[in-house]
């Protein structure tokens, strides 16, 4: 597979994005930056500071694979740590936020009108848009820097000497565990996944095998779409499972608050691997921190630009643990979760619809 590379001079927005774009920006005495984004209304803003004429410019593109909670949180703290960057180092650091919507085409519109741009990196926020902005990136060889990408060898994103990033590998069998803490009588799961998401393939392997280990009966169930999934969790529940499990899938993601509630009045908590899920009504998650990761990458991207990708090396695999709870669906299903401060750091959450 092919990556996708790190900023040469930043690029005002494109008109391949006909979609919707955002951005974040700070300033500071020594540095100009100057970032233009379109609203989802449409309205452009731009952000400056006073710079000095010879101050270094740098263009980066932050590419979401779509919008969500978790990538959003994501690009947040890249554009964020950018900016204090840029300030730290008296250097301009221009960059623009857009999303892919989930369409494997926009994300390839977004990437190659990236590099037309001449952009010094690629930021690609989960693991199709890292693919997608690779292969844009084969010729120029523009630095790949890759967010959220869970398993950067079964995507064929390692080995390549202008892509790096970050990784929020899944424990899931330490997830099937906290069902077992929560419920000693757990009897059979659900496992909920998208077939297109990549990175969903090694942690529900996991999580079957850690269940065989365990005894423990299993039903699968898969989607594609909103309606898929709504369809997918009303087979679970009519199968009688007694948790659901999924990993950081994004298209599940994309439809937890057309699911939550029916699960809720199921009683059958969901357990995942992010915490964007958790804010949209899921029970429970184990992962990474997102912030964290989003500004441990904006940290490569800046030493991909300024040093070269190997000087940056393989994929940095961020630090889990993290248990984050929606205490208004364990309230809604009366479900009892201290044993969880036993096994991580519990951070308690409630929905924010959003």
């Amino acid at each position: 597979m092919k990556k996708h590379s790190i900023v040469k001079k930043f690029f005002a927005l494109t008109a391949a994005a006909a979609l919707t774009l955002s951005l974040g920006a700070c300033s500071n005495d020594n540095v100009r930056i100057t970032q233009k984004s379109q609203t989802d209304s449409g309205e452009s803003h731009a952000v400056e500071s006073a710079a000095q004429p010879e101050d270094k410019t740098y263009k980066v593109a932050i590419i979401k694979q779509m919008d969500h909670a978790s990538l959003d949180e994501i690009a947040k703290a890249v554009g964020d740590e950018l900016d204090q960057l840029a300030e730290d180092n008296g250097v301009t650091i221009r960059y623009e936020v857009t999303s892919g919507q989930g369409d494997p085409t926009i994300l390839k519109q977004l990437a190659d009108q990236a590099i037309a741009d001449g952009v010094d990196a690629i930021v690609p926020i989960a693991t199709t848009a890292a693919q997608v902005a690779a292969t844009s990136a084969e010729d120029t060889k523009t630095p790949v820097v890759c967010a959220a990408v869970s398993y950067p060898e079964d995507a064929n994103l390692t080995g390549i000497d202008y892509v790096t990033g970050t990784s929020d590998a899944l424990n899931a069998p330490f997830i099937i565990d906290m069902m077992l803490a929560q419920n000693p009588g757990l009897s059979k799961v659900g496992l909920l996944y998208s077939l297109s998401e990549d990175n969903s393939a090694t942690p529900i392997a996991d999580a079957k095998a850690h269940l065989d280990e365990k005894g423990i009966p299993y039903t699968v169930q898969t989607a594609n779409s909103n309606d898929e999934v709504i369809a997918a969790v009303s087979a679970l529940i009519a199968d009688g499972v007694d948790a659901v499990f999924t990993p950081t899938d994004n298209i599940i993601m994309s439809a937890e608050l057309a699911i939550y509630e029916d699960l809720i009045q199921a009683g059958v908590p969901h357990y995942t691997g992010a915490d964007s899920f958790v804010r949209n009504g899921a029970f429970t998650a184990c992962g990474v921190n997102y912030t964290e990761l989003g500004t441990r990458t904006a940290d490569l991207a800046f030493q991909a630009i300024t040093q070269g990708v190997a000087s940056v090396g393989d994929f940095s695999m961020m630090e889990g643990g993290i248990i984050t709870v929606n205490t208004e669906t364990a309230a809604a299903m009366n479900i009892d979760y201290s044993m969880f401060g036993n096994m991580g750091t519990v951070v308690e959450v409630q929905t924010t619809e959003n």
